[in-house]
């Protein structure tokens, strides 16, 4: 019973994202948290007295709407007799313009934390904004002594949060006492420049470290550069103990060096979703290239292998409108589900050549 009511972070966001386009001239909207163990009967009776004190409202527009919208929340609620173990949300409501009404029940992904009830001219998400990120989060820093990346690999998104620069000289060639003066300088400029990335590491990775989502950071970089940007110890020590090890030797700064770095790392993050994804991709691609029939694309043809069981996994984009379709099709049929993000390195090229489908198969089917 509960399962049917489940979903999950992908379909979450999907849900808010509709919810968010809500708006009425009145305050007709209906929104109810319900949180784990709280009995369905008491719910019940705090919306019958609701409804019960909405012939006091003098527009019948309005009166009605609100009236549609409690009584189809209890409709929903009737069909059920415990409150599933994540606690339950659920929105009622007429588009007072158009006349169209939803009404959506659902489990989110985790637990309800407070007992709300409101009806007013939107629908209130906000209980909802944080589940949608994902729980599992790692913090990646590429250092080098003039140049630093930061950035957050969650699910199936790596994301870019900074990019810092800082000019330091190069050495200095009178020798004596110059020069050691000069590296003295260089070495300050140096730290200096480390120090100010610790401070934006600590600035963008310690509020997920305290609503407990990081799960570690990945450090790399050419030569000694990231060992000696730890050694300045600026790095909050809440941070320093969720690095992971060992650290990487990385080529580059921006977009290409987060990919670099998470495709080293990959024994250390196995399973995580975006590298997962990458892997999936990297094998279509294999059997595109070798031209052994097991790479299908081709919206008919990838649903078509989905229907005969045929297909090992499939790569769709997380933006397409039959993306619940083609998971369901998946699923069914034992088939995995990768999902294309914005951040992907060939997520363009997938979308533009393929439709943003495609697959591998068990074996040769066309």
């Amino acid at each position: 019973m509960f399962s049917s009511l489940q979903i999950d972070r992908r379909h979450l966001k999907q849900v808010v994202r509709e919810l968010k386009k809500w708006r009425a001239p009145a305050t007709v909207l209906l929104s109810l948290y319900i949180p784990p163990g709280r009995p369905i009967a008491d719910v019940m009776n705090m919306l019958r007295q609701e409804l019960s004190i909405t012939d006091n409202i003098k527009l019948k527009q309005t009166r009605d709407a609100v009236q549609r919208a409690l009584t189809a929340a209890m409709d929903r609620l009737s069909m059920i007799s415990k409150v599933p173990p994540n606690g339950l949300a659920l929105f009622c409501g007429t588009d007072m313009q158009t006349g169209n009404f939803m009404c959506y029940m659902f489990s989110p992904p985790d637990k309800v934390p407070v007992y709300f009830y409101r009806t007013d001219k939107w629908f209130h998400t906000e209980f909802l904004e944080d589940m949608i990120e994902e729980r599992e989060v790692y913090g990646i820093i590429i250092v080098e002594r003039d140049k630093a990346t930061l950035g957050l690999l969650r699910g199936n998104r790596l994301e870019l949060l900074a990019e810092m620069e800082d000019y330091i000289p190069g050495k200095h060639q009178r020798g004596g006492q110059s020069q050691r003066r000069y590296d003295r300088i260089i070495e300050q400029l140096v730290g200096d420049f480390y120090k100010k990335v610790a401070e934006h590491a600590n600035k963008k990775f310690l509020p997920y470290l305290e609503r407990g989502l990081l799960k570690g950071i990945l450090v790399g970089g050419p030569a000694y550069a990231k060992q000696d940007f730890l050694s300045t110890g600026a790095l909050d020590y809440r941070l320093k103990a969720k690095i992971l090890k060992p650290l990487y030797d990385v080529s580059y700064q921006g977009v290409a060096g987060l990919n670099e770095l998470v495709q080293k790392a990959s024994d250390i993050i196995e399973g995580q979703r975006y590298l997962e994804t990458l892997k999936a991709v990297e094998e279509f691609k294999l059997h595109l290239a070798k031209d052994d029939g097991l790479a299908v694309y081709g919206d008919r043809e990838v649903k078509e292998a989905l229907r005969l069981g045929a297909v090992k996994f499939v790569v769709v984009d997380e933006d397409r409108p039959d993306v619940d379709e083609i998971e369901a099709l998946a699923k069914n049929t034992g088939a995995k589900t990768y999902f294309i993000s914005d951040s992907l390195p060939e997520g363009e090229w997938l979308r533009k050549t393929f439709n943003g489908l495609v697959g591998v198969l068990r074996y040769r089917v066309y």
